[in-house]
């Protein structure tokens, strides 16, 4: 399927149709997360325990925690940044500049929360208001990728992104039209792919952990793990913030509902599943497998800061001393491609790193359901679908260097399996 107007770059997502479904279906999978995680039977597949009625879904008090909470990463983004970092090149042959302070919202917001709770805010209270915040959340969703559709039909050609341009509103209004929408120096895509969405998810995941506390005396050994890994892997994406510009989110795709939802709504809501789940149903958890569990983590963890720094470090400067001696393809391109080192063993071992990683978040909550398991299965999924796109863009990038690094290094995702 060949997009009609404008971008010639094939449908993805099974067109126009298939976003019009995944419109739907995605805010629906989330809702039912919600309202399945709080159940007794908790089961991933088969109907919800119920449907919310609108008093149930609706909250003005959701919808001002919810402005007031944007507002203030909007500030905190706002504050003069450690350092400004340059993006990719651009079709025009500009750069963007983006300020890398990601890790610092994350601790002032820690602070000010910190400093709310001492003088009574009530933390414990969030987990009650999960659904109605999860409605404005996916709210503000729809609202601003409509802002955003409308903002790039007066976008110049050349700020356009490849994808999100084929002259189906529906289509473009999912996948997202403009590449880098902004306003003055303030870019929305950017701002939207780590922090509202990653900061508000170890905050949900903390207020989980003090209603537990509260429940029960202290919080399980179980929330502890699913807190402290998941905290890492947010500390650690917004430490490195300056790799996400390398990322296919920043420079090919556009920002519409598909990211614009994802990080806002789904992020904190879903990602979040294993906290809520130990909620409402405890695990036991012994020190031997706790153990287990945290050194499944740290491999994780460890291939996949790895493998991401080693690429970022050959990105920005192949003679680095730490990189300089790895083996490498030329391509048509002038960029070289990685042949040993993590990049040597499997084609995406930071994806793999990512997966392990996931597998140690999910086991905290035990074996009997599989509703905690379902961010592996959805990761796995996006992983695999993200891999193929990863992999039409590099052989339309790198041709013939491309066919011999996939001969040199046979698996995908998985060493010996896929």
């Amino acid at each position: 399927t060949m997009a009609p107007q404008g971008s010639q770059a094939p449908l993805e997502f099974g067109g126009p149709l298939g976003a019009a479904a995944l419109l739907l279906l995605l805010p629906a999978t989330m809702f039912h997360l919600l309202l399945v995680a709080r159940s007794g039977p908790a089961r991933l597949l088969g109907p919800p325990p119920y449907l919310p009625g609108p008093e149930e879904l609706w909250s003005p008090r959701a919808l001002l925690l919810w402005l007031t909470w944007l507002s203030l990463q909007v500030a905190l983004y706002l504050l003069p940044a450690r350092k400004v970092a340059e993006g990719q090149e651009l079709k025009d042959k500009s750069r963007l500049c983006y300020p890398i302070n990601g890790f610092q919202a994350l601790v002032l917001t820690a602070l000010l929360v910190g400093l709310g709770v001492s003088v009574g805010l009530p933390l414990r209270a969030l987990p009650e208001m999960l659904l109605p915040l999860a409605f404005v959340a996916t709210l503000t969703a729809f609202i601003f990728s409509l802002f955003l559709y409308m903002k790039a039909l007066v976008a110049p050609a050349s700020a356009l992104a490849p994808g999100g341009n084929s002259g189906n509103p529906i289509y473009d209004f999912f996948l997202g039209r403009e590449l880098n929408p902004r306003i003055y120096s303030f870019d929305f895509k950017y701002f939207c792919e780590l922090r509202p969405g990653l900061i508000s998810w170890v905050l949900i995941n903390l207020a989980l952990l003090a209603q537990e506390a509260e429940l029960r005396g202290s919080p399980s050994l179980a929330m502890w793990l699913v807190n402290g890994f998941q905290l890492l892997y947010v500390g650690d994406a917004l430490w490195h913030e300056e790799a996400v510009l390398t990322t296919m989110d920043i420079t090919h795709d556009g920002f519409g509902f598909m990211l614009a939802f994802g990080d806002l709504a789904w992020v904190p809501f879903t990602y979040s599943l294993q906290a809520q789940f130990l909620l409402y149903h405890p695990q036991s958890l012994g020190l031997p497998m706790a153990s287990v569990i945290c050194l499944i983590n740290a491999i994780g963890y460890y291939i996949f800061r790895g493998a991401n720094s080693q690429k970022n470090t050959f990105r920005k400067n192949p003679s680095d001393p730490r990189v300089a001696g790895l083996e490498t393809i030329p391509t048509a391109t002038g960029r070289k491609l990685l042949v040993s080192g993590w990049w040597g063993m499997v084609r995406h071992p930071n994806y793999l790193g990512d997966l392990i990683m996931a597998l140690a978040w999910s086991l905290p909550c035990g074996v009997s359901h599989l509703l905690p398991y379902f961010y592996l299965l959805y990761f796995t999924a996006l992983l695999v679908h993200r891999e193929a796109r990863d992999e039409q863009q590099c052989l339309q990038k790198y041709g013939l260097a491309w066919h011999e690094y996939c001969q040199r290094v046979p698996y995908r995702i998985v060493p010996y399996i896929y």
